[in-house]
């Protein structure tokens, strides 16, 4: 294996000479000016680079050195650059920073100190490149979107492995926002019939008097406008999977012919007289207490037993302990590379915002948060008024001594890393105890 490569942008030969030779176990690129480097970067793409902010046609400023480091950032938002400045251009260096450079170290340079820097922040861009590689692992899994670490979340992907190989009608309760789609796809990924279609259709947002023909299909002639022959979302999805979302808003006459469906497995297109045999499997979501409707008679009772042959419950987020602050440091790392950002963090002030807000949107409403975040902030950190969340304090009861001790260990952890991202030094630090005492901790509350 070859040696990592790092680039030195200087205009002066005797320097160039000097940081050759202070980073002789890297393979290190030269370049004199911003055309020399941009083309080293393009060509190479080193993850660490060295920059003095006098280059030329402006050596004895800072004009150049700026605009190079914004197409360098433009080009390979992770890339760590750091900043060689004299004392006289500190402000400089400052400002370097707030663009998204990594780091800024004083000339005349101490070897041993910038070598520490430089190892530091290859050994950071290996460790942000090894997570987008396991994103991208766990992108292509079926539960991929769900990012947890709360018990009762994790107890549903469990639930969802099991089911999914079942032929079993699913209804998915769980607030607007919650992830219902992404457990239904998870349910048919996972199932038999994962190499056939997964169709989806929400009862909600199509009007009543179009919701029978997208549902069952209509023949040529049937009704007014109707110039072919077009299939239903049922008989589309023949072989695969059939997602109801909010069925709980759907009209008393199509639940009835809903309900034939489910008992008899054929359909009727509109203005056609023949019956016709559909396979699919049946899995539907709604945020309304359907026992209540079908109690109420504002829900057909019959339809609710057909479809709750398994019920399960996606918990909304302010129910799960530290997923606030790990969905946030998730959506942030997605949402600075989609976005072509540098790499950001958040402040203290934000992740305290971020806990105590109760996120009645759930997690769509967080993700969206998040990208206007990452958009809207004009540094390397994330602050509070970025967010724009109002204050929501909120407060536990708790059972006995023994248990409330147990669950304010257990959430105080969870928390710590969550926002720690996962770190176990920094966690550690957040707690005040030891590594040792951590992994503890951990081991006993079986958190992995």
């Amino acid at each position: 294996m070859g040696k990592k490569k790092m680039l030195v942008i200087e205009d002066d030969t005797g320097l160039q000479k000097q940081l050759r030779w202070s980073f002789d176990a890297y393979e290190v690129l030269v370049a004199g000016e911003r055309e020399a480097a941009l083309a080293h970067m393009r060509r190479h793409q080193p993850a660490v680079v060295t920059m003095d902010l006098g280059l030329p046609p402006d050596p004895d400023g800072a004009s150049e050195g700026l605009a190079t480091l914004q197409q360098i950032l433009a080009l390979a938002p992770d890339t760590k650059v750091i900043i060689l400045s004299g004392n006289q251009e500190r402000a400089n260096a400052l400002k370097a920073i707030g663009m998204g450079a990594y780091d800024f170290h004083q000339k005349p340079f101490d070897a041993d100190m910038l070598a520490l820097v430089v190892e530091r922040a290859f050994y950071l861009h290996a460790m942000q490149q090894e997570n987008r590689r396991m994103l991208q692992t766990q992108a292509d899994s079926p539960l991929a979107g769900i990012v947890s670490r709360d018990p009762g979340m994790l107890k549903l992907c469990r639930s969802v492995e099991k089911v999914a190989p079942s032929s079993a009608t699913v209804m998915l309760l769980g607030d607007s926002g919650s992830g219902k789609e992404l457990i239904a796809r998870g349910l048919h990924a996972l199932g038999t019939r994962q190499d056939k279609r997964f169709v989806a259709i929400n009862c909600a947002a199509i009007p009543e008097s179009l919701l029978e023909s997208e549902l069952f299909g209509y023949e040529k002639g049937a009704f007014t406008g109707a110039a072919k022959q077009t299939l239903g979302k049922i008989e589309l999805a023949h072989g695969g999977t059939f997602f109801l979302d909010e069925i709980g808003d759907m009209a008393s006459g199509l639940q009835a012919k809903l309900l034939r469906f489910l008992q008899e497995r054929v359909i009727e297109r509109i203005g056609g007289r023949s019956e016709i045999a559909v396979d699919v499997r049946i899995v539907c979501a709604t945020h309304r207490d359907l026992k209540a409707q079908a109690a109420a008679g504002s829900f057909r009772e019959d339809l609710y037993y057909r479809l709750s042959e398994i019920v399960l419950t996606i918990p909304p987020l302010r129910q799960r302990v530290g997923d606030s602050a790990l969905l946030a440091h998730h959506f942030k790392n997605k949402f600075c590379a989609s976005e072509g950002r540098p790499s950001q963090n958040f402040s203290p002030d934000a992740l305290a915002a971020i806990e105590a807000y109760a996120w009645p949107g759930n997690v769509r409403e967080m993700e969206n948060c998040i990208k206007r975040a990452v958009i809207m902030s004009d540094g390397p950190q994330i602050g509070v008024e970025d967010l724009g969340l109002p204050e929501s304090p909120a407060a536990e009861g708790s059972v006995n001594l023994r248990q409330a001790r147990d669950a304010a260990e257990y959430q105080v952890m969870v928390r710590a890393l969550a926002r720690a991202d996962g770190n176990i030094v920094k966690a550690a630090e957040l707690l005040g105890v030891s590594r040792p005492t951590l992994y503890d901790l951990m081991n006993h509350h079986g958190i992995k």
